[in-house]
């Protein structure tokens, strides 16, 4: 007996502890406290006729051994009671006889919590909530209506104060900001909702809307119904338990003809499937039994916020846009004020354009190139051993020579004799072999610890094309000169300095470049003078000069070294000349009063010009050279011997010394390591006026500063106020380039519009949408090819005026980026993008105009630094346009349009994240979805009408939220790819020889 009452103690408390309770209602011992509209053991059974106001006596709709059916159980509603289950009250006659029929009095304290005022009971119709609405919605997606023909409502109480109600637990239920969800088809309840922390929003100006916003949905799908598994093929069980998160229940004022609104059911999922208004609700009808003194008082007032008063916020996607945007415009401000403070103080200070008389010595001076068994080595390849053979190829052995100023020096002798190495070293460029030895220079005047101004010549006139003689010159000027001297001083000396060339009637003619592929300009004697003319705008103490006379006539040459006599001989300011000279007219010989001859890297003569050099062969070597004859060139003569010397001849040199001046101290050897090579200034020489350079490599040869005197003449804000004046003549002078920038893009522009235009909202016509979107990426990687072009043609001029410190590398890129950016990138990037956006139908409003156009912005600026860094980082512009094209294939290829991103390899995929097309065109499709965009199509006879993002997630793999994060990432591109070409250009975009 005990047993048994043990076993059916235990089946009645397994029997209690499995009976739920549907519809979020309430374990109330036995059995269950049930929602508004509900009951039942379960609460599973949705009332049937009657009124909200009967509670648990009100007829329900009966299962039948299945579930409740409100259509097929003939459940009609009783005058002034509407909506599915019949809970939607439409005047205050049917509450007022609801509420009387339960025999309660107006005034009872456990009604309406017991305020005083008008009990009159009323019916609220409108969107707004005083205590807890009924509302009831018919729902007519094009989609669901193709899958579930049926009808299909949804039922929402939205509570914001229900002790406020007439019935508390009866016609309300739940907790203040609480809001329950049941959506029926056919009759059956399919699945139910509960949120809470919900909060009521009025629109503005009280024109009757509504917009409730919750926290913590929760969904249960009833199994077996036809949304939840009665029909396998479209069971929505999983998604509808997975809904969670926010919810909004967003609201249009009454029509008053009709009598109802429209909502929006907005949910992620659903806004996901259904576009960003998540389920569109039609048919609303609101019901609400509230006593008038509850309006009076304002109801739950605590709970509701109107949307007049409350201003939108920013999305944090804004808010750090925008601080971004500010920062960048601080600094930029800051930095303007520092660089202009800068040049105001250096305009101010007194005028560091001294000039000093400067002799150059030089001893024993060698060049080295390493053979190819040594660089192996370096590389890592197999060190050599005693009985390898010394492959080092030998340029200069052990030269020496003295110039002073007031002196010009030839270097003479045959191709491949050492000339243009002697040169360059003395100029102080920087060289790949091997120097040792020593040279100094000798400051006779101003400040003797100050590196002197070498100007140096190179052979090739590398020369700005577009610009007139007059203006080349001014450019020079105004860059080289110290900040101090005022710019009518320096058109003066500009001036003067083509008075003294003798190019004065040439000086507003373009200069062009000798290969004619700009225009055909000014002579090759002309272009030569010019070249000398920009070292002697900057006064230089010492000039150098490659060839000088190479490639011109007679006429040319002679004229180009009366100008060099003339500059040295000046009785004010003499200046010591050294120029190699491959094949001298006699003239031009005479013109030279010191003579280096070269043979093989040494020395076979260095001292006085004129006849003494063929006196001196004559004298030390008669019967081995053939003797000079009179009248014969003695150029020509000196070339002759240097041509092909007996080796005697060489040991007569070392035996007879001939320099002017004897050698100013022994060389350091030839065998000297690199790293034991450096730059000494020794007090008892600077005391005299000379700085020496001891055995100097390749490395020391940028570092010594005597080029330029301190760094640059100018400020940076000086230098970029210039540069960006030339490259605005450029521009204004070579327009080919722009204008074909134009012309190509307004053309592709009607070109592309027209091929997607007005795209239609199908699946189709999404994907060509996206196309559209993906070739104006393409279009932009592919243009942005002639940065790489133009960077690779300014390269030469670049080199040459850095060497001779016009302007730091930073100001030519900050000009040249400008410059390149906004009419050849921007520009165009705006009529192309202009034309086809507004053609092509894109999202119609000018807010998703211009965050398209910043996603394409960025993009130019990053493929244009990219660009930018090819072109720095390879001399050769055949490699850098054949990588720059290869990888725009590959950004073609990741950029998730040709193949979805998930279905790549593992191994492969990870190469996506550094493709930066793959985050323009997230950008711009999730731009485009984000407008609103709805896809209206046709399946297999099937209407389809869902949001574009999740048509754009099936087929591309793009996030929805991922735009701004899409910025971010391309903004962290345009910074990396600018560190790196100022970087490049900083530390290895400089002259070599």
């Amino acid at each position: 007996m005990i047993r048994s009452a043990v076993w059916y103690t235990l089946c009645l408390a397994l029997f209690v502890q499995a009976q739920t309770c549907e519809n979020f209602g309430l374990q109330n011992g036995t059995s269950c406290a049930c929602p508004t509209g509900f009951g039942g053991p379960t609460c599973s059974e949705p009332g049937c006729g009657g009124t909200i106001f009967q509670g648990s006596q009100r007829q329900l709709a009966a299962s039948n051994g299945g579930f409740s059916n409100l259509t097929a159980a003939g459940c009609s509603c009783e005058n002034g009671w509407t909506g599915t289950g019949c809970n939607v009250c439409q005047n205050a006659n049917a509450c007022q006889t609801a509420f009387a029929a339960t025999g309660r009095a107006s005034s009872d304290p456990s009604s309406a919590a017991g305020l005083q005022g008008n009990q009159t009971m009323v019916c609220n119709t409108q969107a707004r909530v005083w205590a807890s609405s009924q509302m009831s919605c018919q729902v007519n997606n094009p989609t669901l209506q193709a899958i579930y023909p049926l009808s299909t409502t949804l039922n929402i109480i939205r509570n914001l104060q229900p002790s406020f109600s007439p019935i508390p637990n009866a016609t309300s239920f739940g907790v203040a900001g609480s809001a329950f969800a049941s959506l029926f088809y056919d009759g059956v309840e399919q699945f139910y909702c509960q949120a809470n922390s919900c909060t009521q929003e009025l629109g503005s100006s009280g024109d009757g809307s509504a917009n409730w916003q919750c926290s913590n949905l929760q969904c249960t799908c009833r199994t077996k119904t036809t949304f939840c598994g009665g029909v396998s093929a479209t069971d929505l069980t999983n998604t509808i338990n997975g809904l969670g998160g926010g919810l909004g229940v967003e609201c249009n004022s009454v029509d008053s003809s009709t009598n109802t609104a429209s909502c929006r059911f907005k949910q992620s999922v659903l806004q996901g499937v259904f576009g960003s208004n998540g389920l569109t609700l039609n048919g609303c009808t609101f019901g609400e039994c509230v006593q008038q003194s509850i309006i009076d008082a304002g109801g739950g007032s605590t709970n509701t916020t109107a949307a007049a008063h409350t201003p939108k916020s920013l999305s944090g996607g804004v808010v750090a846009g925008l601080a971004v945007v500010g920062g960048f415009v601080v600094l930029s401000l800051l930095l303007l004020a520092l660089g202009l403070r800068t040049q105001r103080a250096a305009r101010k200070s007194g005028s560091d354009d001294d000039e000093s008389e400067v002799s150059v010595e030089w001893s024993r001076l060698s060049y080295i190139m390493p053979g190819s068994s040594k660089r192996s080595a370096f590389f890592g390849g197999r060190r050599g051993n005693s009985n390898d053979i010394n492959d080092d190829k030998v340029i200069l052995d052990c030269v020496s020579g003295t110039v002073k100023p007031g002196q010009m020096m030839a270097i003479l002798g045959p191709s491949g004799a050492g000339k243009t190495t002697l040169v360059e070293i003395l100029a102080g460029k920087s060289k790949s072999g091997v120097v040792t030895g020593q040279f100094s220079f000798l400051a006779n005047g101003a400040d003797v610890k100050k590196a002197p101004r070498v100007g140096f010549v190179p052979q090739q006139d590398i020369l700005p094309a577009t610009l007139t003689v007059f203006e080349a010159l001014l450019f020079a000027a105004r860059l080289r000169l110290p900040e101090s001297v005022t710019d009518a001083e320096k058109h003066e000396r500009v001036d003067v300095l083509l008075e003294k060339l003798g190019i004065s009637s040439i000086r507003n003619s373009r200069i062009g470049d000798y290969t004619g592929s700009k225009a055909r300009g000014i002579s090759g004697g002309e272009m030569r003078r010019v070249s000398i003319g920009l070292e002697l705008i900057a006064s230089p103490d010492v000039l150098l000069l490659d060839e000088p006379t190479s490639g011109l006539d007679s006429v040319s040459a002679a004229r180009v070294a009366n100008v060099l006599h003339a500059i040295a001989h000046d009785p004010v300011h003499p200046t010591p000349i050294i120029a190699s000279i491959h094949q001298p007219s006699s003239q031009l010989y005479q013109k030279f009063d010191l003579v280096v001859v070269l043979a093989h890297g040494r020395a076979l003569y260095s001292g006085p010009g004129g006849f003494a050099p063929a006196e001196y062969f004559s004298t030390i070597s008669p019967g081995i050279i053939a003797p000079y004859q009179q009248g014969y060139n003695v150029a020509e003569y000196l070339l002759e011997v240097a041509n092909d010397p007996p080796v005697s001849l060489f040991q007569m040199q070392q035996s007879h010394t001939t320099t002017v001046e004897g050698d100013s101290g022994a060389g350091t050897g030839l065998h000297e390591s690199a790293s034991e090579k450096r730059l000494v200034r020794s007090p008892e020489l600077e005391e005299k006026g000379v700085l020496t350079m001891h055995g100097k490599s390749s490395a020391d040869a940028s570092n010594l500063g005597y080029g330029s005197r301190a760094g640059y003449a100018t400020t940076f804000l000086t230098q970029f106020q210039y540069l960006c004046g030339r490259e605005w003549k450029n521009l204004k002078r070579d327009k080919t380039l722009f204008v074909t920038h134009v012309a190509v893009s307004s053309v592709l522009g009607v070109f592309c519009g027209g091929l997607y235009f007005h795209t239609d909202i199908t699946i189709a016509g999404f994907q060509s949408r996206v196309g559209c979107l993906f070739f104006l990426g393409a279009l932009i990687a592919f243009s942005s090819l002639s940065a790489l072009y133009n960077m690779v043609e300014i390269r030469p001029l670049f080199l040459r005026e850095r060497s001779s410190a016009y302007y730091s590398p930073t100001a030519w890129l900050l000009s040249r980026f400008f410059f390149d950016m906004i009419p050849l990138r921007l520009i165009p990037t705006i009529i192309v993008s202009t034309i086809t956006y507004w053609m092509a139908g894109l999202a119609p409003d000018a807010a998703h105009f211009f965050k398209f156009l910043l996603i394409l912005v960025l993009y130019s600026l990053a493929m244009t630094l990219f660009n930018f860094l090819l072109g720095t980082l390879f001399q050769n512009g055949g490699i850098a346009i054949l990588l720059s094209a290869l990888s725009a294939l590959y950004q073609m290829t990741f950029a998730g349009f040709f193949v979805h991103l998930a279905d790549i390899p593992p191994v492969l995929r990870w190469l996506q994240w550094i493709c930066p097309l793959k985050f323009t065109l997230e950008a711009l499709s999730v731009n485009e979805v984000d407008s609103g965009l709805m896809i209206e199509d046709t399946l297999q006879g099937v209407p389809v009408s869902i949001s574009a993002s999740l048509i754009m997630n099936l087929l591309f793999g793009f996030g929805l939220d991922n735009y701004y994060r899409d910025v971010l990432i391309l903004v962290g591109f345009i910074v990396g790819f600018g560190v790196g070409v100022i970087g490049i250009v900083w530390l290895t975009v400089r002259e070599r020889r």
